[in-house]
Order: structure tokens, then sequence, then C-alpha cells
């Protein structure tokens, strides 16, 4: 796993301070909303217990074009316009409408981090104290609510607060999530929500390869899939399960010594596959805390840019005083709620792969989507949920967001 690079002993000082947005959480989703709110004059500060572009725990790839469209496409290792399909008893070969790219973390997390004008701190967020009206020595705006966040260096007290902190909700003070344990919903000083997780766990030797390859098959995970994905000078090699109580490790081990690579470089990390509220006691709540990571694919990157964007732009009418907080809180929940119908879709073609991955139907189900007509179709239906037009559709102030075409 990877080291902590973050200030410890006498360099990690007391932090006690106001703002006017709190942005937690460093990666995709926090630093597309800080992205937003560049020049907007506001005081935005993000914080995280990792410095950013410090932890990796996914493959990092997106559809190319998001990251062009977000001036991001310095950071692209590999790209691909075909994806290799595996089952037990065929592979497919489908070539993609648009192409997919592996990428480096830290490059695109810099780069997305200096286009905005956020501060940044490291702090380990505990939790979150909402405050109703007007408290002295603060500067909530327009008399909203004020929150104030608590963290292992003090407390930081601001009007508008995002979670983007992972999909352990920390900030939702009703029903923050852990995984399941022996069927059960875990316990703890407050009521743990029971929540859709699935795991996924990779390695990252150095190696080169060619293909985009996924691998539907009982062989290494009875319900899920297998991954190869190619970044230049590292292969990226996992596992996923749509079953949480189903360890990965092993069958990762296993993909790994099929493909010839060594298991170096372990990250991996729950993923969940649920859509959820993505407002909640005036916290906005963003990328796989608000279940933005799409079910069957597991992609949350693109999910975690695109409703990044579209909070920080409700955000950005906020505090520009062109919408009132709870308004633009509404509106981006609507936003988010729009697409529930897709997730809903996605999530059952989850539970038909996890029923059918070792039997010969699925492998019907491919050859007859085979066409490359209905590929095309269908990878474009797939881009749109999120598509990348998005980056450059800013609303008016005030406005809600569209949604996607076909979404809603």
């Amino acid at each position: 796993m990877p080291l902590r690079a973050t200030k410890r002993g006498a360099e990690r000082t007391r932090l006690d301070r106001d703002c006017d947005v709190l942005v937690c959480g460093a990666s995709f989703a926090g630093l597309a909303v800080a992205r937003e709110l560049a020049g907007s004059g506001a005081d935005v500060l993000i914080i995280d217990r990792y410095e950013v572009g410090e932890r990796q725990t996914s493959a990092c790839a997106a559809p190319s074009e998001w990251l062009r469209a977000l001036g991001l496409h310095d950071s692209i290792r590999q790209s691909f316009d075909t994806l290799v399909a595996h089952t037990p008893h065929r592979s497919f070969h489908y070539r993609l409408p648009w192409t997919f790219s592996t990428f480096d973390y830290p490059e695109l997390c810099a780069t997305l981090q200096d286009q905005g004008d956020a501060d940044f701190e490291t702090a380990k967020v505990d939790g979150v104290t909402r405050y109703d009206g007007r408290v002295a020595g603060t500067r909530p705006l327009g008399g909203s609510a004020l929150h104030t966040v608590h963290t292992d260096r003090g407390d930081i007290r601001a009007p508008l607060v995002v979670d983007a902190l992972g999909w352990k909700r920390v900030l939702d003070a009703c029903a923050p999530v852990a995984p399941p344990h022996d069927g059960a919903t875990a316990a703890g000083p407050r009521r743990r929500a029971a929540v859709r997780l699935s795991r996924g766990l990779e390695v990252h030797p150095p190696a080169v390869g060619d293909d985009l390859e996924i691998w539907i098959d009982p062989r290494y995970i009875r319900a899920g899939y297998a991954w190869s994905f190619p970044a230049r000078d590292e292969i990226r090699v996992g596992v996923g399960s749509f079953e949480p109580r189903d360890h990965v490790k092993q069958p990762t081990l296993e993909l790994a010594e099929d493909l010839g690579v060594p298991p170096l470089g372990y990250q991996g990390n729950w993923i969940p596959h649920e859509l959820r509220p993505a407002a909640g006691g005036g916290v906005w709540f963003v990328g796989d805390s608000a279940g933005h990571c799409l079910p069957l694919t597991a992609e949350g990157i693109r999910t975690a840019l695109y409703f990044g964007i579209a909070a920080g732009r409700q955000l950005r009418s906020a505090v520009l005083g062109e919408s009132t907080p709870e308004a633009a809180l509404a509106r981006y929940a609507a936003f988010s709620h729009a697409h529930a119908w897709k997730y809903r879709s996605l999530l059952n073609s989850q539970h038909f792969v996890g029923r059918t991955g070792g039997r010969r139907v699925l492998t019907a189900v491919m050859t007859a989507i085979s066409h490359p007509r209905t590929v095309h179709w269908l990878f474009d239906h797939y881009l749109q949920i999120a598509p990348p037009s998005f980056v450059g559709e800013r609303p008016r102030s005030g406005q809600p967001p569209r949604a996607a075409a076909g979404v809603a």
C-alpha cells in the first residue's frame, strides 16, 4: 500500500479557521468542485487526509474526451479504441466509438488543482456539527446554517460544506456507511447504513501491453470481473467483486500469474454501486459519497468529475449571491436524482452479469450485441450518461444544470 507523505509531528500544526466553502476530499470530485469556484472570490478550502495525488485507489482510466475537455490530456499514458472482453467460452473485440485512456493519477490531480484557486490542508475528517442561524464571529452566506467540521487538527467552520471523501459518506450524521460483515449491518457509535458495495483490488507492476481487457469468468470471481489496463510503463491488473463478502486478493494473484506479471504495487477500495441522496443535513455529497460510481462497470472517475462540476456550478451561484445556498443545493440534488433510472438500469445489468457470469447465456448475449452498429449505439449511450460536452455547458447562474441527453 502507498506510504503517506502528509505532514507529521511538529509540522502538523493546529488547524482552526473559517471559510466560505469547505471541500472535504481532494480527489476527482473534490478537485472538480473547487475548479468551478475559481475566480468567484470565495474563500475555498480543500482538506484531505492525504496530499493531493498521493493515494491512487483505482485503475485510473476515463474516456479520452473527458480528459481533453478538462485540459488534462498531458496526464494520459495510453489510449485504446478497442475493448477486449473474455468469457469462459469466447473472446470479443468491441471497437469503441470513442477512446478510453489510462492516466497518471498524481499528474492529473496536480493539474486539476492548478485550475482552481482553493487553499489546501491535510487533515483527517471526523464528523460535522450543524448550527442553525447566524453564529457570532462568523460570516454565513445569506444567513444560512453554519457547519463545523471536526478534524484531527481542529475545527473548521463554513456555511457550505462538500463531502467528497468517498464511499464512507463521513459527513452524513444519520447514516455513515460501513462494509457488510457476516451478512449484518455494521454497528458502532452511530448506526451504519446498509448500502450496496462492491470491492476491488489491483496490482500495477512495471510492464507493457497493447490491449484494454476484461474477464467475466468465474475462474477469477463468481460475480464480477477482472481487468488488465496498460498504462505505458506499467499494467494495472485487478479483480472486482459485486459481492462484497467475496475476497479478491487470491483472484488478483491468479490473474497476475496468468498474465505473467509480478503482483507488485497493491491498491484497492470499496466501490459503491447504488445512487444515494446528494444532499443531507445541508451538506453537498459528490462522487462516491453520493454513490455516483456507475454500477456494472464501476466507472467512477468520469462521474466524479461530472457531478463535481455540477455541484461546483451551483455552489458558485450561492457564493456570488445569485441564489440562496438552500436553493442551489436543492437544484444540485435534483440534478443528481434525475440520473437515478440510468443507475437502476446499470444495476439490473450488474445483477444479470453476477448471476450468469460463467454461463453460456452471457456469451450468447455478448455475441448478440457484437455487431459494430450495436456496439457503437451501446457505448455512445453509455458515454451520454455523463457526456464530456458537459464541461463546456455553463448554465446561467441560478439556473438548474441540464441533465445529460437521454437521462432526464
